[in-house]
């Protein structure tokens, strides 16, 4: 399976989630993300799969693409207090876009990845995507992986906002997504402390988080 298929898959999963009769039922309520609500998280989930639209609309970037480590390295809200601007902004924007309640964005995700499934597959995986939020391009594949580990890590907080199992991702998707991961906490944490972590708990520190 493709980044891009592992990409799809996952996409998938998190839609059908935003249509669990849970996630409607709380909209309102306050999600397992400090700030946010259920339906600002859902909104935010649901964004991951409005931000590939635009890779089937415009043609590949002239950008040179930036590895993905240094996508992370460059990323403002890495290490950003949560009351600073980016993680208001984001917040804002996740509220803003579930503000028409959870039925209209679902019926906006299912068509966006409708679309997807058709167009996303014929895309050259040579491609270059760039992100005007940012200023800067990752390769289709880098970016692919990089909306598969923001659906996947959302997906979990909006289950456990409403009480839910979190959907398991296929193992094609949660290996680039575990990587990725794993290369972000060893540049954070260090080398020593992620080994640790993995495999000596006596010794193990009381953090290896890579967000």
């Amino acid at each position: 399976m493709s980044l891009t298929a592992a990409y799809l898959n996952t996409a998938a999963q998190a839609v059908t989630l935003l249509g669990t009769p849970e996630v409607a039922a709380s909209w309102e309520k306050t999600s397992a993300l400090e700030g946010m609500t259920v339906g600002g998280l859902a909104g935010h989930l649901a964004y991951q799969v409005f931000s590939v639209t635009p890779v089937l609309q415009e043609p590949t970037s002239q950008e040179a693409p930036i590895p993905l480590l240094e996508h992370y390295a460059r990323a403002a809200w890495i290490g950003a207090p949560l009351d600073g601007e980016v993680n208001a902004g984001i917040r804002a924007k996740g509220e803003d876009i579930a503000s028409e309640g959870a039925q209209v964005l679902l019926e906006r995700a299912r068509a966006a990845l409708a679309e997807q499934m058709v167009a996303l597959p014929t895309v050259r995986s040579s491609s270059v995507v760039f992100m005007p939020q940012t200023g800067w391009a990752l390769s289709l594949d880098d970016f692919l992986v990089t909306r598969t580990m923001e659906l996947a890590v959302h997906m979990d907080d909006l289950a456990v906002s409403v009480g839910i199992a979190a959907p398991a991702l296929s193992a094609t998707a949660f290996d680039p997504v575990l990587t990725l991961l794993v290369r972000l906490a060893a540049r954070r944490h260090g080398q020593a402390a992620l080994l640790r972590a993995l495999a000596r708990a006596e010794r193990a520190p009381s953090a290896i988080n890579a967000l």
